[in-house]
Protein backbone atom coordinates (compact mmCIF):
# COMPACT_ATOMS: atom_id res chain seq x y z
CA UNK A 1 0.00 0.00 0.00
CA UNK A 2 3.19 2.14 0.67
CA UNK A 3 4.54 1.73 -2.53
CA UNK A 4 1.15 2.55 -4.45
CA UNK A 5 0.73 5.92 -1.64
CA UNK A 6 4.07 6.82 -3.25
CA UNK A 7 3.29 6.26 -7.30
CA UNK A 8 0.07 8.13 -6.95
CA UNK A 9 2.19 11.27 -5.29
CA UNK A 10 4.87 10.63 -7.82
CA UNK A 11 2.37 10.21 -10.56
CA UNK A 12 1.62 14.53 -11.57
CA UNK A 13 5.51 14.96 -10.97
CA UNK A 14 6.39 11.92 -13.60
CA UNK A 15 3.48 13.38 -15.95
CA UNK A 16 4.44 16.82 -16.11
CA UNK A 17 7.73 15.69 -17.11
CA UNK A 18 6.77 13.21 -19.68
CA UNK A 19 4.96 16.14 -21.43
CA UNK A 20 8.17 18.77 -20.66
CA UNK A 21 10.18 15.66 -22.54
CA UNK A 22 13.97 14.56 -21.35
CA UNK A 23 16.93 17.27 -21.99
CA UNK A 24 18.26 20.05 -20.23
CA UNK A 25 15.34 22.47 -20.37
CA UNK A 26 12.27 21.17 -19.82
CA UNK A 27 9.37 22.86 -21.85
CA UNK A 28 7.29 25.22 -19.99
CA UNK A 29 4.03 24.06 -18.73
CA UNK A 30 2.93 27.59 -17.81
CA UNK A 31 3.86 30.81 -18.58
CA UNK A 32 5.94 32.29 -15.75
CA UNK A 33 4.45 35.99 -15.44
CA UNK A 34 6.61 37.35 -13.14
CA UNK A 35 10.16 36.68 -13.75
CA UNK A 36 13.52 38.00 -12.71
CA UNK A 37 14.41 40.70 -15.98
CA UNK A 38 17.83 41.51 -14.58
CA UNK A 39 18.38 37.24 -14.18
CA UNK A 40 16.96 36.84 -17.68
CA UNK A 41 19.55 39.99 -18.78
CA UNK A 42 16.38 42.15 -20.03
CA UNK A 43 17.11 45.41 -20.53
CA UNK A 44 14.86 47.82 -18.84
CA UNK A 45 15.57 50.82 -20.91
CA UNK A 46 13.82 48.82 -23.52
CA UNK A 47 11.10 47.97 -21.72
CA UNK A 48 10.40 51.34 -21.25
CA UNK A 49 11.22 51.82 -25.13
CA UNK A 50 7.90 49.84 -26.33
CA UNK A 51 5.78 51.42 -23.97
CA UNK A 52 6.62 54.69 -25.42
CA UNK A 53 6.49 53.10 -28.60
CA UNK A 54 3.00 51.86 -28.59
CA UNK A 55 1.99 55.21 -26.57
CA UNK A 56 2.53 56.94 -29.34
CA UNK A 57 0.84 54.60 -31.63
CA UNK A 58 -2.63 56.04 -29.66
CA UNK A 59 -1.43 59.56 -29.12
CA UNK A 60 -0.48 59.93 -33.19
CA UNK A 61 -4.06 58.36 -33.63
CA UNK A 62 -2.71 55.34 -35.22
CA UNK A 63 -4.89 53.07 -33.02
CA UNK A 64 -7.43 53.34 -30.57
CA UNK A 65 -5.61 50.64 -28.63
CA UNK A 66 -2.91 48.08 -28.96
CA UNK A 67 -2.15 45.05 -26.61
CA UNK A 68 0.92 43.21 -26.91
CA UNK A 69 2.77 39.86 -25.30
CA UNK A 70 6.18 38.39 -25.96
CA UNK A 71 7.59 35.57 -23.89
CA UNK A 72 10.88 34.11 -24.07
CA UNK A 73 11.41 30.32 -23.00
CA UNK A 74 7.80 30.50 -21.26
CA UNK A 75 8.63 34.08 -19.21
CA UNK A 76 6.31 36.29 -19.98
CA UNK A 77 8.49 39.60 -20.56
CA UNK A 78 6.06 42.06 -21.57
CA UNK A 79 2.04 41.97 -21.78
CA UNK A 80 0.80 45.61 -21.95
CA UNK A 81 -2.25 47.29 -23.42
CA UNK A 82 -2.42 50.91 -24.37
CA UNK A 83 -4.91 52.89 -25.47
CA UNK A 84 -8.74 52.95 -25.57
CA UNK A 85 -11.42 49.91 -26.45
CA UNK A 86 -13.60 52.10 -26.74
CA UNK A 87 -12.85 55.70 -27.87
CA UNK A 88 -16.19 57.77 -27.07
CA UNK A 89 -17.03 56.52 -23.74
CA UNK A 90 -12.81 56.85 -22.64
CA UNK A 91 -13.03 53.08 -21.67
CA UNK A 92 -9.50 52.15 -21.47
CA UNK A 93 -7.86 48.99 -22.58
CA UNK A 94 -6.86 46.25 -20.44
CA UNK A 95 -4.74 42.98 -21.53
CA UNK A 96 -7.86 41.03 -20.81
CA UNK A 97 -10.23 42.60 -23.19
CA UNK A 98 -11.50 40.53 -26.50
CA UNK A 99 -10.12 40.82 -30.24
CA UNK A 100 -11.85 39.63 -33.65
CA UNK A 101 -9.37 36.99 -34.37
CA UNK A 102 -10.42 36.48 -38.21
CA UNK A 103 -7.92 34.53 -39.24
CA UNK A 104 -6.21 33.43 -36.59
CA UNK A 105 -8.51 30.83 -36.28
CA UNK A 106 -7.38 29.13 -39.41
CA UNK A 107 -4.24 27.84 -37.52
CA UNK A 108 -6.39 26.37 -34.46
CA UNK A 109 -8.45 24.88 -37.08
CA UNK A 110 -5.65 23.00 -38.56
CA UNK A 111 -4.24 21.69 -35.53
CA UNK A 112 -7.63 20.87 -34.67
CA UNK A 113 -7.85 18.59 -38.05
CA UNK A 114 -4.01 17.52 -37.40
CA UNK A 115 -5.21 15.78 -34.09
CA UNK A 116 -7.69 13.49 -36.15
CA UNK A 117 -4.62 12.75 -38.23
CA UNK A 118 -2.68 11.63 -35.23
CA UNK A 119 -5.92 9.41 -34.13
CA UNK A 120 -5.89 7.40 -37.76
CA UNK A 121 -8.86 8.38 -39.07
CA UNK A 122 -7.12 10.54 -41.84
CA UNK A 123 -3.83 11.42 -43.44
CA UNK A 124 -2.66 14.88 -45.28
CA UNK A 125 -2.04 13.13 -48.28
CA UNK A 126 -5.76 11.23 -48.41
CA UNK A 127 -7.67 12.47 -51.30
CA UNK A 128 -10.86 14.97 -50.17
CA UNK A 129 -13.06 12.86 -52.46
CA UNK A 130 -12.33 9.80 -50.23
CA UNK A 131 -14.70 11.49 -47.42
CA UNK A 132 -16.78 14.11 -49.47
CA UNK A 133 -17.27 12.36 -52.90
CA UNK A 134 -19.01 15.81 -53.83
CA UNK A 135 -15.79 17.59 -53.94
CA UNK A 136 -15.03 19.28 -57.19
CA UNK A 137 -12.47 17.52 -59.70
CA UNK A 138 -13.18 19.83 -62.85
CA UNK A 139 -11.19 23.16 -63.67
CA UNK A 140 -13.14 26.18 -64.74
CA UNK A 141 -10.84 27.14 -68.26
CA UNK A 142 -13.14 29.49 -69.88
CA UNK A 143 -17.04 31.45 -68.58
CA UNK A 144 -19.41 32.43 -70.93
CA UNK A 145 -21.12 35.99 -70.92
CA UNK A 146 -24.29 34.45 -69.63
CA UNK A 147 -22.22 32.81 -66.91
CA UNK A 148 -22.27 29.28 -68.64
CA UNK A 149 -18.33 27.72 -68.21
CA UNK A 150 -16.32 24.92 -69.52
CA UNK A 151 -14.28 22.79 -67.78
CA UNK A 152 -11.49 19.85 -68.08
CA UNK A 153 -10.51 17.15 -64.85
CA UNK A 154 -8.22 18.04 -62.69
CA UNK A 155 -4.16 16.71 -63.03
CA UNK A 156 -4.45 15.32 -59.56
CA UNK A 157 -6.93 15.41 -56.98
CA UNK A 158 -7.08 17.91 -54.56
CA UNK A 159 -5.77 16.71 -50.80
CA UNK A 160 -6.12 17.67 -47.31
CA UNK A 161 -2.64 19.07 -47.76
CA UNK A 162 -3.95 20.91 -50.06
CA UNK A 163 -6.64 22.61 -48.25
CA UNK A 164 -4.18 23.41 -44.84
CA UNK A 165 -1.95 25.54 -47.51
CA UNK A 166 -4.50 27.22 -49.46
CA UNK A 167 -3.56 25.43 -52.69
CA UNK A 168 -6.79 23.72 -53.35
CA UNK A 169 -7.87 25.75 -56.40
CA UNK A 170 -11.57 25.88 -54.47
CA UNK A 171 -13.39 29.06 -55.56
CA UNK A 172 -10.24 30.77 -57.25
CA UNK A 173 -9.52 32.52 -60.44
CA UNK A 174 -12.31 31.99 -63.00
CA UNK A 175 -14.84 31.06 -60.14
CA UNK A 176 -15.02 33.95 -58.87
CA UNK A 177 -16.73 35.42 -62.61
CA UNK A 178 -19.01 32.46 -63.02
CA UNK A 179 -20.37 33.51 -59.11
CA UNK A 180 -20.45 37.51 -60.21
CA UNK A 181 -22.38 36.67 -62.84
CA UNK A 182 -24.98 34.52 -61.21
CA UNK A 183 -25.22 37.21 -58.08
CA UNK A 184 -25.97 39.97 -60.44
CA UNK A 185 -28.86 37.67 -62.46
CA UNK A 186 -30.61 36.77 -58.72
CA UNK A 187 -30.08 40.47 -58.11
CA UNK A 188 -31.99 41.74 -61.18
CA UNK A 189 -34.58 38.80 -60.79
CA UNK A 190 -34.91 40.04 -57.26
CA UNK A 191 -35.20 43.71 -58.37
CA UNK A 192 -37.98 42.55 -60.72
CA UNK A 193 -39.98 40.52 -58.47
CA UNK A 194 -39.69 44.04 -56.15
CA UNK A 195 -41.24 46.15 -59.19
CA UNK A 196 -43.98 43.26 -59.73
CA UNK A 197 -44.95 43.67 -56.31
CA UNK A 198 -45.09 47.09 -55.60
CA UNK A 199 -47.55 47.46 -58.81
CA UNK A 200 -49.65 44.81 -56.88
CA UNK A 201 -52.19 45.13 -53.67
CA UNK A 202 -50.91 44.85 -51.04
CA UNK A 203 -52.19 41.86 -49.37
CA UNK A 204 -48.94 40.77 -47.23
CA UNK A 205 -49.07 40.23 -43.67
CA UNK A 206 -47.48 43.18 -41.63
CA UNK A 207 -43.49 43.19 -41.48
CA UNK A 208 -41.91 42.01 -38.47
CA UNK A 209 -38.59 42.90 -36.88
CA UNK A 210 -35.72 40.26 -37.21
CA UNK A 211 -32.16 40.21 -36.61
CA UNK A 212 -30.03 42.32 -38.44
CA UNK A 213 -26.86 40.53 -40.30
CA UNK A 214 -25.86 36.49 -39.94
CA UNK A 215 -25.50 34.73 -37.06
CA UNK A 216 -22.36 34.25 -36.34
CA UNK A 217 -19.35 35.70 -37.94
CA UNK A 218 -19.35 34.66 -41.96
CA UNK A 219 -16.48 35.07 -44.38
CA UNK A 220 -18.75 36.86 -47.13
CA UNK A 221 -21.37 38.87 -45.56
CA UNK A 222 -24.66 38.54 -48.01
CA UNK A 223 -27.42 39.31 -46.01
CA UNK A 224 -30.78 36.90 -46.07
CA UNK A 225 -28.94 34.30 -48.48
CA UNK A 226 -26.36 33.56 -45.74
CA UNK A 227 -26.30 30.22 -44.63
CA UNK A 228 -27.49 29.02 -41.48
CA UNK A 229 -24.22 26.13 -41.35
CA UNK A 230 -21.10 25.68 -42.47
CA UNK A 231 -22.25 22.53 -44.31
CA UNK A 232 -24.31 24.27 -46.66
CA UNK A 233 -22.22 27.23 -47.40
CA UNK A 234 -19.66 24.10 -48.87
CA UNK A 235 -21.98 22.41 -50.47
CA UNK A 236 -23.28 25.57 -52.33
CA UNK A 237 -19.25 25.97 -52.47
CA UNK A 238 -18.64 21.91 -54.23
CA UNK A 239 -21.13 23.13 -56.98
CA UNK A 240 -18.49 25.13 -58.69
CA UNK A 241 -15.37 23.76 -60.14
CA UNK A 242 -11.84 24.31 -59.10
CA UNK A 243 -9.85 27.61 -60.82
CA UNK A 244 -6.72 25.72 -61.09
CA UNK A 245 -5.20 22.69 -60.37
CA UNK A 246 -4.51 21.88 -56.64
CA UNK A 247 -1.24 22.02 -55.73
CA UNK A 248 -0.50 24.70 -58.62
CA UNK A 249 -1.26 28.14 -56.96
CA UNK A 250 -2.03 29.84 -53.96
CA UNK A 251 -5.43 30.97 -53.36
CA UNK A 252 -6.14 32.15 -49.94
CA UNK A 253 -9.14 31.38 -47.37
CA UNK A 254 -11.74 29.21 -48.10
CA UNK A 255 -9.64 26.03 -48.37
CA UNK A 256 -9.55 26.50 -44.34
CA UNK A 257 -13.46 26.71 -44.19
CA UNK A 258 -13.63 23.20 -46.43
CA UNK A 259 -11.42 22.18 -43.32
CA UNK A 260 -13.72 22.63 -41.19
CA UNK A 261 -16.26 20.96 -42.88
CA UNK A 262 -13.99 17.75 -43.59
CA UNK A 263 -13.36 18.23 -39.23
CA UNK A 264 -16.94 18.04 -39.01
CA UNK A 265 -17.96 14.96 -41.62
CA UNK A 266 -14.64 12.99 -39.88
CA UNK A 267 -15.14 13.57 -36.15
CA UNK A 268 -19.30 13.30 -36.17
CA UNK A 269 -19.35 16.64 -34.06
CA UNK A 270 -19.61 20.19 -34.89
CA UNK A 271 -16.76 22.69 -35.49
CA UNK A 272 -17.37 24.44 -32.58
CA UNK A 273 -17.26 21.24 -30.03
CA UNK A 274 -14.44 19.43 -31.69
CA UNK A 275 -12.43 22.24 -31.45
CA UNK A 276 -12.99 23.15 -27.26
CA UNK A 277 -12.50 19.49 -27.14
CA UNK A 278 -9.31 19.35 -28.58
CA UNK A 279 -7.62 22.43 -28.19
CA UNK A 280 -9.26 25.28 -26.54
CA UNK A 281 -9.99 23.35 -22.89
CA UNK A 282 -7.14 21.57 -22.90
CA UNK A 283 -4.96 24.69 -23.32
CA UNK A 284 -7.11 27.03 -20.89
CA UNK A 285 -7.82 28.87 -23.49
CA UNK A 286 -10.92 29.63 -21.42
CA UNK A 287 -12.42 32.89 -23.01
CA UNK A 288 -11.80 31.83 -26.72
CA UNK A 289 -14.72 31.40 -28.71
CA UNK A 290 -17.31 31.81 -31.51
CA UNK A 291 -19.91 32.89 -29.36
CA UNK A 292 -20.70 34.43 -26.19
CA UNK A 293 -23.68 35.45 -23.48
CA UNK A 294 -24.33 39.00 -24.02
CA UNK A 295 -22.66 40.31 -20.87
CA UNK A 296 -19.16 39.42 -22.91
CA UNK A 297 -20.19 42.39 -25.23
CA UNK A 298 -18.76 44.73 -22.71
CA UNK A 299 -15.16 42.66 -23.16
CA UNK A 300 -15.37 43.22 -26.46
CA UNK A 301 -12.45 46.02 -28.11
CA UNK A 302 -14.66 48.30 -30.48
CA UNK A 303 -13.23 48.32 -33.77
CA UNK A 304 -11.71 51.59 -35.99
CA UNK A 305 -10.53 52.98 -39.03
CA UNK A 306 -7.41 55.24 -38.47
CA UNK A 307 -6.58 57.66 -41.90
CA UNK A 308 -4.29 60.67 -41.56
CA UNK A 309 -4.10 59.85 -37.73
CA UNK A 310 -7.77 60.42 -37.22
CA UNK A 311 -9.76 57.58 -35.71
CA UNK A 312 -13.54 56.52 -36.82
CA UNK A 313 -15.58 53.51 -35.48
CA UNK A 314 -15.61 51.08 -38.59
CA UNK A 315 -19.24 50.12 -38.26
CA UNK A 316 -19.17 47.60 -41.14
CA UNK A 317 -16.73 45.56 -38.82
CA UNK A 318 -18.97 45.83 -35.55
CA UNK A 319 -21.53 43.92 -37.82
CA UNK A 320 -19.45 41.35 -36.85
CA UNK A 321 -18.94 41.78 -33.32
CA UNK A 322 -22.87 41.40 -33.06
CA UNK A 323 -22.51 38.20 -34.95
CA UNK A 324 -21.12 36.54 -31.77
CA UNK A 325 -24.48 37.46 -29.91
CA UNK A 326 -27.27 35.78 -30.72
CA UNK A 327 -29.52 32.43 -29.59
CA UNK A 328 -28.77 30.80 -33.07
CA UNK A 329 -25.91 29.34 -32.92
CA UNK A 330 -25.24 26.91 -35.55
CA UNK A 331 -23.02 28.84 -38.07
CA UNK A 332 -19.21 28.43 -36.94
CA UNK A 333 -16.42 28.91 -39.74
CA UNK A 334 -12.68 27.06 -39.93
CA UNK A 335 -11.10 30.53 -41.75
CA UNK A 336 -12.41 32.94 -39.53
CA UNK A 337 -14.91 32.98 -36.22
CA UNK A 338 -12.83 32.87 -33.08
CA UNK A 339 -12.23 35.71 -30.35
CA UNK A 340 -10.27 36.46 -27.39
CA UNK A 341 -7.97 38.26 -25.23
CA UNK A 342 -4.33 37.91 -26.50
CA UNK A 343 -3.44 35.94 -23.37
CA UNK A 344 -5.51 32.77 -24.51
CA UNK A 345 -3.66 32.77 -28.09
CA UNK A 346 -0.36 33.18 -27.03
CA UNK A 347 -1.19 29.40 -25.19
CA UNK A 348 -1.61 28.31 -28.43
CA UNK A 349 1.39 29.64 -30.14
CA UNK A 350 3.49 28.29 -26.58
CA UNK A 351 2.02 24.93 -27.75
CA UNK A 352 3.54 25.12 -30.80
CA UNK A 353 6.74 26.30 -29.37
CA UNK A 354 7.03 23.16 -27.02
CA UNK A 355 6.41 20.93 -29.85
CA UNK A 356 3.02 20.15 -29.17
CA UNK A 357 2.21 20.22 -25.50
CA UNK A 358 1.60 22.70 -23.02
CA UNK A 359 -1.12 23.30 -19.83
CA UNK A 360 0.36 19.71 -18.86
CA UNK A 361 -1.61 18.27 -22.10
CA UNK A 362 -0.18 16.91 -25.11
CA UNK A 363 -2.18 18.65 -28.18
CA UNK A 364 -0.33 17.22 -31.05
CA UNK A 365 3.18 14.76 -31.37
CA UNK A 366 6.66 16.90 -32.14
CA UNK A 367 6.58 15.49 -35.31
CA UNK A 368 3.31 16.58 -36.29
CA UNK A 369 4.14 19.98 -35.38
CA UNK A 370 7.21 19.70 -37.39
CA UNK A 371 5.33 18.50 -40.67
CA UNK A 372 3.65 21.66 -40.23
CA UNK A 373 5.89 24.15 -39.48
CA UNK A 374 9.44 23.09 -41.92
CA UNK A 375 7.49 21.69 -44.96
CA UNK A 376 6.95 24.62 -47.58
CA UNK A 377 3.73 22.95 -49.50
CA UNK A 378 3.68 25.83 -52.40
CA UNK A 379 5.30 25.95 -55.75
CA UNK A 380 8.25 28.28 -55.74
CA UNK A 381 6.68 30.79 -57.83
CA UNK A 382 3.01 31.32 -56.36
CA UNK A 383 0.52 34.64 -55.82
CA UNK A 384 1.92 35.27 -52.59
CA UNK A 385 5.49 36.91 -54.02
CA UNK A 386 8.56 36.41 -53.72
CA UNK A 387 9.98 34.20 -51.69
CA UNK A 388 6.40 33.41 -49.95
CA UNK A 389 6.38 29.60 -48.28
CA UNK A 390 3.43 27.82 -46.81
CA UNK A 391 3.43 25.02 -44.65
CA UNK A 392 0.43 23.50 -43.11
CA UNK A 393 -1.33 26.42 -41.42
CA UNK A 394 1.02 29.19 -41.16
CA UNK A 395 3.56 31.09 -43.29
CA UNK A 396 7.18 29.89 -43.25
CA UNK A 397 9.54 32.24 -43.22
CA UNK A 398 13.72 32.53 -44.92
CA UNK A 399 16.05 35.03 -45.58
CA UNK A 400 13.49 36.47 -48.28
CA UNK A 401 10.53 37.10 -46.19
CA UNK A 402 11.73 38.40 -43.20
CA UNK A 403 10.12 41.62 -41.41
CA UNK A 404 12.44 41.80 -39.62
CA UNK A 405 16.35 41.26 -39.33
CA UNK A 406 16.71 39.18 -36.32
CA UNK A 407 13.83 36.81 -36.94
CA UNK A 408 15.15 33.15 -37.69
CA UNK A 409 14.64 30.71 -40.21
CA UNK A 410 12.47 28.58 -38.25
CA UNK A 411 9.82 31.27 -37.44
CA UNK A 412 6.19 30.94 -38.91
CA UNK A 413 3.27 33.05 -38.49
CA UNK A 414 0.15 34.19 -39.49
CA UNK A 415 -2.46 37.08 -38.33
CA UNK A 416 -5.97 38.30 -38.46
CA UNK A 417 -7.46 40.68 -40.73
CA UNK A 418 -7.96 43.51 -38.33
CA UNK A 419 -4.28 43.18 -37.20
CA UNK A 420 -3.99 40.70 -34.87
CA UNK A 421 -0.46 39.24 -35.62
CA UNK A 422 1.83 36.82 -33.71
CA UNK A 423 4.88 34.72 -34.77
CA UNK A 424 6.53 31.91 -33.46
CA UNK A 425 10.19 31.47 -33.52
CA UNK A 426 11.69 28.00 -32.14
CA UNK A 427 15.20 29.14 -32.81
CA UNK A 428 15.10 32.20 -30.33
CA UNK A 429 12.34 30.48 -28.15
CA UNK A 430 10.50 33.14 -28.47
CA UNK A 431 6.53 34.29 -28.90
CA UNK A 432 5.34 37.48 -30.01
CA UNK A 433 2.00 38.70 -30.52
CA UNK A 434 0.51 42.23 -31.13
CA UNK A 435 -3.48 43.33 -31.08
CA UNK A 436 -5.16 45.58 -33.15
CA UNK A 437 -8.98 45.47 -34.09
CA UNK A 438 -9.05 48.13 -36.52
CA UNK A 439 -9.51 47.87 -40.96
CA UNK A 440 -7.98 50.94 -41.76
CA UNK A 441 -4.64 51.11 -40.17
CA UNK A 442 -1.07 52.40 -40.51
CA UNK A 443 1.79 49.51 -40.38
CA UNK A 444 2.68 49.31 -37.08
CA UNK A 445 3.11 45.74 -36.51
CA UNK A 446 6.47 46.03 -37.93
CA UNK A 447 8.00 48.79 -35.79
CA UNK A 448 7.12 47.00 -32.33
CA UNK A 449 8.64 43.28 -33.78
CA UNK A 450 11.97 45.09 -34.73
CA UNK A 451 11.62 46.08 -30.68
CA UNK A 452 10.18 42.83 -29.16
CA UNK A 453 13.47 40.85 -30.83
CA UNK A 454 15.27 43.58 -29.30
CA UNK A 455 14.70 42.15 -25.58
CA UNK A 456 16.99 39.10 -26.62
CA UNK A 457 19.81 39.43 -24.34
CA UNK A 458 22.92 39.33 -27.68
Amino acid sequence: MKKNVTLLILLPVMMAWQCSGPGKDKLPQDFNQNPDLVELEIDPVKIEGVDSLLQSFVDDGKANCVTAFVAWKGNVIYHKAFGWKNVENQIPATTADYYMLFSQTKAITTAAFMTLVEKGLVSVDDPVSKYFPGIPDQVVTAVNPDGTYETRPVAAPMTFAHLMSHSSGLGAGLVADIRRIEAEKAAAEKAEAAKAEAAAPNTAAPATETQSGPCGQHSYYVGENSFPTLEETMLDLAKYPLGFDPGTEWNYHVSTNMLAYMIELISGKSLREYVKETILDPLGMVNTDWYYTPDKLENFVKPYNSANGKLEPAIMMNTFVQGTFCSDQTYCEGAIGLNGPIGDYARFCQMMLNKGTFNGHRILKAETIEAMTTINRLPEVNSGGEGFRFGLGFELYNELKKPVLQVSNSAYAWGGMLGTEYIIDPENELIVLYYLNMWQREPTYPLFLSKAYGFLPE
